[in-house]
């Protein structure tokens, strides 16, 4: 039985699916369970990792966990965590950081995550670390403006980042979480090309078969609209990769590639998927 937090988000949602298409028992974690169709060989279930009792509960009988630490992490202690994992007999856990715990390595904003990967790695299990780049879902953020008035507003218009969609990091965890021979590696995953901010709006348009419009943002508007909804040090994280990439995060990784042996997923393939959310 393989235990997957974070079951109804971008990633989770697709492990969850790829797992018990591919025959596996799981048990899918998440805030609110789903209604509609959900295989007979997937049970929903309401835990919260934070707590260890809780995380205990459905982790009897599992063999591997997909770990995923929501937001900044508050409140989470990884190594009891990692102890309590252990001790319900687990022999696996793949953890879906981020490419930014090594490429800004000093970002407070990636504390959290550098900590579970420590954690991970001490722990004993059998582990596999996913680093993954920004994500194509990201884009649902414009999805009100593109549905409403057909443009895309977004700092650094011109700057690319080899962006993923989420299916594609289910599709590696689903063989990390099936193949020990991924234990105690740690894979950096992107998208097949750089795409810029500007790139992405015309695939989204060409998914709808209309023109988007593409209005840049200054960094000061982009800033003042993302904390709104993000903490501080993730805005000033974030627009420092937009605007500024290192070289390693403009670099397309060939990870996916190997170990699923079909290159990444484009920006404009993942639109094509999820025009309903634009229309």
């Amino acid at each position: 039985m393989i235990v997957v937090t974070g079951a109804t988000g971008n990633v989770g949602r697709h492990l969850v699916h790829t797992l018990a298409a591919a025959g596996e028992r799981v048990t899918a974690l998440s805030r609110r369970v789903p209604t509609g169709n959900v295989p007979s060989n997937v049970e929903f279930q309401q835990a919260d990792p934070a707590r260890t009792e809780s995380l205990k509960r459905v982790l009897d009988g599992a063999d591997a966990l997909y770990l995923l630490v929501p937001g900044d992490g508050e409140g989470f202690d990884p190594y009891a965590i990692l102890d309590t994992v252990r001790a319900a007999g687990v022999r696996r856990v793949v953890l879906q950081s981020s490419q930014a715990t090594a490429t800004r390595p000093h970002s407070p904003a990636h504390a959290r995550l550098r900590a579970f990967e420590d954690a991970v790695r001490e722990s004993g299990l059998g582990w596999t670390v996913l680093r993954p780049s920004g994500f194509a879902s990201n884009a649902y953020m414009w999805a009100a403006s593109v549905h409403s008035e057909r443009t895309v507003a977004a700092p650094f218009g011109e700057v690319g980042l080899p962006v993923i969609d989420p299916a594609d990091i289910a599709a590696v965890a689903t063989v990390a979480l099936r193949d020990g021979s991924h234990a105690g590696r740690t894979y950096e995953l992107t998208g097949p090309a750089p795409v810029s901010p500007r790139e992405q709006a015309r695939a989204i348009g060409d998914a709808l078969g209309v023109p988007v419009r593409f209005v840049e943002q200054s960094r000061a508007e982009a800033r003042e609209v993302m904390l709104r909804f993000m903490p501080e040090p993730a805005v000033e994280g974030t627009l420092g990769i937009l605007g500024e990439p290192t070289a390693e995060e403009r670099r397309v990784s060939p990870a996916v590639e190997r170990i699923l042996g079909r290159a990444p997923r484009t920006f404009a393939a993942w639109a094509a998927d999820n025009v309903v959310a634009f229309r």
